[in-house]
């Protein structure tokens, strides 16, 4: 099942970004791509993002370029959790089952769907955080609680970073307080398998 195309605005910086999101036989394939200016010096970069059935992450795949730094990198996870960058072991990220994107609202997509949180209920999440500009794979401790009825509140590194995450009735972002706001709002074709 192939789902509409979502576009997002950056609200922080000069940024925006377009992805789909596509059921697959074996899980889904999220693609899109995003253009940030910050410190004036401009980024894009393409991603795809290969999924279980239980959103699990398989493997991402990152081209473009970072200011004037051309990119082109393949992380994958195996059915033990281990995590590779371009065939290179990152041990410190093994365990994790999500990929975050430090640059795209997409990712959050992931935990939303797979932990399937019920309203009053938290949950803890591991991610292997592909951090920006740099672009290295770190661990990022992560919270999430789901609030109301299409909203959550997000925390990081120790509650320090909190923000309010509202969502359609897939999980996509539709408001990432301060950061994210949907332009494009895809029609209700989504259910929540």
């Amino acid at each position: 099942m192939r789902h509409p195309t979502i576009t997002w605005r950056r609200l922080d910086l000069e940024g925006r970004e377009a992805a789909t999101v596509d059921e697959t036989g074996g899980g889904w394939h999220i693609a899109g791509v995003v253009e940030l200016c910050e410190a004036n010096a401009r980024s894009c970069l393409a991603y795809s993002i290969e999924c279980t059935r239980g959103w699990e992450t398989r493997s991402c795949e990152i081209t473009g370029f970072v200011r004037d730094r051309p990119v082109a990198q393949s992380i994958d996870r195996n059915a033990a959790g281990a995590w590779t960058v371009d065939g290179t072991e990152v041990p410190a990220v093994d365990g994790c089952v999500d990929i975050d994107l430090a640059f795209s609202p997409i990712t959050n997509l992931l935990p939303i769907r797979r932990l399937k949180l019920q309203i009053g209920d938290s949950a803890h999440v591991r991610a292997a955080w592909l951090q920006f500009p740099e672009l290295t794979l770190d661990v990022l401790e992560q919270t999430y609680s789901h609030v109301a009825a299409n909203r959550y509140q997000y925390e990081s590194a120790g509650g320090a970073f909190r923000r309010e995450l509202t969502v359609d009735d897939m999980g996509l972002i539709v408001e990432y307080q301060g950061l994210w706001t949907m332009t494009a709002v895809p029609p209700a074709t989504a259910d929540n398998r």
